[in-house]
């Protein structure tokens, strides 16, 4: 009988979680994390526009519009609402991108155009785009 109390005191011991090296690990783990924090960066990078300088001239408000091609469910475009046919696109649109830095159009389509006509444009204007 001594025999099988000696068993159940050591269940008893081993079923009770030692929680002293958990505790030690979350000490550790937390000194970690304060000592990286202030590492880390903080903010965004922002990219702020410079004022031009006083003796360049302003460029257009043309300039600085969005390039809009609209295909209508006629068949004809329009170019930021001005009329243009399917010969005349690419080289407009070259002309336009040759004086721009960023070389990026918009395309809207009506509801009744087929999509091989949209995607017609987009052609014209990634040709024109790496010209």
């Amino acid at each position: 009988m001594g025999n099988g109390r000696w068993k159940q005191r050591a269940a008893a011991r081993w079923q009770r979680m030692n929680v002293v090296p958990l505790i030690d690990i979350l000490l550790v783990l937390i000194i970690i994390f304060m000592v990286i924090t202030p590492l880390t960066p903080k903010g965004l990078d922002a990219l702020v526009p410079q004022p031009a300088p006083p003796n360049q001239q302003q460029q257009p408000q043309t300039m600085q519009k969005t390039i809009v091609v609209q295909i209508l469910d006629t068949g004809k475009l329009k170019i930021n609402e001005e009329e243009a046919t399917w010969d005349s696109l690419g080289p407009r649109l070259s002309d336009v991108f040759k004086e721009r830095a960023e070389k990026v159009a918009f395309v809207k389509g009506d509801d009744a155009v087929l999509f091989a006509q949209v995607a017609r444009a987009i052609d014209i204007m990634r040709f024109v785009r790496h010209r």
